[in-house]
């Protein structure tokens, strides 16, 4: 298992020079089940979550969610005793953890969300797409910026449709980048991003330069 550089020691030091050590955080309860816990968390992230932030989150030493996120990992690769490999993996990335589909059923899940979920895109994931289409790679957070609205969800249905993908992290801030893929070439018809219409001059404030692939992460 990959190991992080910085001991649990020199994670709680940091923790209290920023001021988040997990007694600061809002209490969990004494009996907390921190496997469970780490699991309801991974359920909603977004975003690969640190041992510090998970460790503010329970309100636990980082130590001990360290530890929780060891027994997760064999639970799930079914080396822990009486458990049986999962189709998805907690998965160590950017500096933090996350859950993810296990490679091996990519291509079921993208057939599933292709037939079984075959709904038209909303406004809102149209306008996302066409942000991430433009300025990619790019952040959830430089897209939510230039929308001016939160695109948790929407950024996740595009993923979920197979438009966008996860292709790098700034390494300034660890903060997921995401681009378009072959799918959104097919579904438009074109054969590369070059292709895509000019539309700076459509826009409102006549935004210079948005065509400018890759010009905003």
């Amino acid at each position: 298992m990959t190991t992080d550089v910085q001991t649990d020691d020199e994670l709680e030091r940091d923790q209290v020079e920023r001021g988040e050590r997990p007694d600061d955080a809002p209490h969990a309860p004494a009996t907390l089940d921190v496997d469970r816990a780490l699991e309801a968390i991974f359920m909603v992230a977004d975003e690969p979550q640190s041992l510090v932030a998970l460790a503010t989150a329970l309100s636990r030493p980082v130590a001990v969610v360290r530890q929780g996120i060891e027994r997760l990992v064999e639970d799930y690769d079914g080396i822990a005793p009486g458990s049986v490999r999962r189709g998805f993996e907690l998965r160590e990335v950017a500096g933090g953890w996350r859950l993810y589909v296990r490679g091996e059923w990519d291509g079921l899940v993208r057939d599933f969300v292709l037939t079984q979920n075959p709904s038209r895109l909303s406004q809102a994931a149209l306008e996302t797409l066409s942000v991430i289409a433009y300025k990619q790679p790019i952040s959830r957070g430089a897209v939510a910026s230039i929308r001016a609205v939160n695109v948790d969800s929407v950024v996740r249905t595009l993923l979920s449709r197979g438009l966008i993908t996860e292709v790098s992290t700034q390494a300034e801030t660890g903060a997921i980048l995401y681009g378009t893929t072959d799918m959104l070439l097919t579904q438009l018809g074109i054969n590369s991003l070059e292709e895509l219409p000019k539309i700076s001059p459509l826009l409102a404030d006549g935004s210079e330069g948005f065509d400018e692939i890759g010009s905003t992460r």
